[in-house]
């Protein structure tokens, strides 16, 4: 175990003992090959690295290991949308035709299940607040599962799921412009596209890159070195395969390999919704900052007023009964998907205590076996990451171990 002393309230030696004792258990098991566990309350964090890099062996896991970091990228990639915000650049409610006409006159399916051309005009046009509260009319909802409109979503490759790399951003809002939306815009939370759709919605407002920008105003100013769309060449050797393991048999399959993978070179489209690759100290300085009031050392990365609506409930329980269903027909990754009550802008928000955290802890879980959140009223940041997907339930089960035995770790 690495530690830093710091002052203030921290954790129990027995707490970190124990949570030592819990992610060794998962890594024995031989179903989880490696893992990073960073905790950090009052100056003080620890981190365990645990484990190896591949299946069966090798190189040792590392503190600065780089992970794919799936949908946990969305937390972090939404401050670029915020930043804008606070700038006056792009505004909650303006309609977003002007930037992206792509995405203007929308018709709507006259029901999610039907086929794509039964549609009806859209009441009104998508606006800024619609795409960060992830309620624009369209995503991956997984009660639509077999309809026309998801199948669409994946046969135009519009999912960093699908087989081929999504196309460049002009195309892939060309793609997205073509199909009708599965709601009327604003009505209901739904998954994922909206936070590709800001990727390019940042990208023309700011004249650059997604990741440029990201790089200029956020990772760049919280020294976050290993985050990016990709893994540069020299970087490579710590990064670990990915595995996605047989849902019946357990038995590892290599679903994105360090060497030659998907995140080997620069990706067509740099996506907010899960193509972000960091590390578990990157990723606190992110949180840390949060938790911050949006500064870090001194200097202001996101207002007060933007951190709040990032971290605090934004929808109604109407707009996220997608979730709930979610979370109760998916058992083994409910706690990633729809547990915590709230939505913010880009990451869940605890608005009941339904587990070990307590209300106002906000973050997001990745299907790539990650998990990253912070919780105010302990000054408490969590972040564990692994090399496991969630196609069963050996990471998740983790994730729920990790974040059980961490809150029994505080010392109040």
């Amino acid at each position: 175990m690495e530690q830093h002393n710091g002052t203030g309230r921290g954790f129990t030696k027995d707490g970190l003992d124990r949570l030592r004792g819990i992610l060794e258990r998962h890594v024995e098991s031989g179903r989880i090959p490696g893992v990073v566990a960073l905790v950090d309350r009052g100056g003080e964090t620890h981190v365990e690295a645990l484990g190896t890099m591949r299946q069966g062996g090798g190189e040792p896991m590392r503190r600065d290991t780089i992970f794919r970091m799936a949908s946990t990228s969305k937390p972090l990639a939404m401050s670029a949308a915020m930043i804008l915000l606070d700038e006056c650049r792009i505004r909650l409610d303006d309609p977003v035709d002007a930037w992206l006409p792509e995405l203007a006159d929308r018709q709507v399916l006259k029901r999610i299940d039907g086929p794509l051309d039964e549609t009806e005009p859209a009441k009104r046009p998508i606006t800024v607040r619609d795409l960060l509260n992830s309620t624009f009319g369209i995503g991956m909802d997984m009660t639509a599962i077999g309809t026309p409109i998801f199948g669409a979503l994946f046969e135009q490759n519009l999912t960093p799921n699908g087989m081929e790399p999504m196309p460049g951003p002009d195309e892939w809002i060309r793609r997205l412009g073509t199909l009708p939306l599965m709601q009327q815009p604003g009505e209901r939370w739904q998954y994922q596209v909206s936070h590709d759709v800001l990727s390019v919605l940042v990208a023309r407002v700011s004249g650059k890159s997604h990741e440029e920008f990201l790089r200029e105003r956020v990772f760049g100013p919280l020294g976050m070195k290993d985050t990016g769309f990709h893994v540069p060449a020299e970087k490579l050797d710590r990064l670990p395969d990915l595995y996605a393991p047989d849902p019946e048999t357990g038995e590892f399959h290599v679903w994105d390999a360090a060497d030659g993978g998907r995140w080997s070179s620069p990706p067509p489209f740099q996506s907010g919704g899960g193509g972000l690759v960091s590390t578990a100290d990157d990723y606190l300085a992110y949180f840390r900052m949060l938790l911050n009031g949006g500064v870090h050392e001194g200097g202001r990365i996101l207002s007060r007023p933007a951190v709040e609506l990032m971290t605090t409930n934004r929808l109604s329980a109407e707009q996220t009964a997608a979730r709930t269903a979610l979370a109760s027909d998916n058992i083994h990754i409910s706690h990633g998907q729809g547990q915590h009550g709230g939505w913010g802008f880009g990451m869940a928000v605890r608005t009941y205590r339904g587990d070990y955290a307590p209300v106002g802890q906000f973050g997001w879980d990745g299907g790539s076996g990650t998990a990253t959140y912070a919780d105010p009223a302990n000054g408490l940041t969590g972040i564990l990451l692994t090399q496991v997907g969630a196609s069963n339930a050996n990471s998740m089960q983790l994730i729920h171990d990790f974040w059980t035995t961490v809150y029994q770790a505080i010392d109040a």
